[in-house]
């Protein structure tokens, strides 16, 4: 196992719960040249590295997967926007792991990896799950000086609760979700609209939709 995390402390810990397990890790790096130099030098079965690591997580496992494909690529995640997950399954991550779960896991869920299974925690499962559903459901806005952007089906309904005065306890609500995932949402929504607030979207939606 080779550990790639820009904080020493989370090595350290998943380095005793590993190595506790029965699993032999033969490297650490903080970066993500320092991961290209272990990778080529040890050839580890698994690497996990942190999704948001110096240099870029997405940009490093993408190397690994393209020059060292023998070695599965797992990521350490705070957090994963939906653009970020997409992207790591596509270049061919195994999957993610988050900073706060419960280490004892870990070893488990390795071990899974190295036997060929998928390690998706089961919010990002239910993430993949309603992107499958949305495909082919999606619609476009047509913004200036820029090609159309694309909103999921369910963006859609949240950014039209949102026009109709809807809180995000509301929305949440009113589309049986939680508000963490209302949140997710909208900021993805002003990711694509390239804006900075709500008003600013709505503002947006409305004049591209000529209302």
């Amino acid at each position: 196992m080779l550990l790639a995390d820009n904080d020493l402390g989370t090595r350290h810990g998943m380095r005793l719960v590993l190595e506790a397990a029965g699993l032999s890790v033969c490297g650490e790096a903080a970066d993500a040249d320092g991961v290209i130099e272990a990778v080529r030098r040890d050839r580890p079965d698994v690497c996990l590295v942190h999704l948001r690591l110096p240099g870029g997580g997405l940009r490093v496992a993408g190397w690994i997967c393209a020059n060292t494909p023998e070695t599965a690529v797992v990521f350490i995640a705070d957090e994963v926007t939906d653009d970020e997950l997409f992207d790591a399954l596509r270049i061919g991550a195994a999957g993610f792991v988050f900073k706060n779960m419960n280490r004892v896991r870990l070893p488990h869920v390795l071990r899974g990896v190295l036997r060929g299974e998928a390690a998706l925690p089961r919010e990002l499962v239910g993430r993949v799950a309603q992107e499958l559903r949305e495909r082919g459901r999606r619609r476009y806005v047509a913004l200036p000086d820029t090609r159309g952007v694309e909103l999921t089906s369910r963006e859609w309904e949240v950014l039209d609760l949102l026009r109709h005065g809807e809180t995000t306890r509301d929305v949440a609500e009113r589309l049986g979700i939680a508000q963490v995932t209302v949140r997710r949402h909208i900021g993805e929504i002003l990711r694509k609209l390239q804006v900075d607030s709500r008003s600013a979207a709505l503002a947006l939606f409305d004049r591209r939709s000529g209302t």
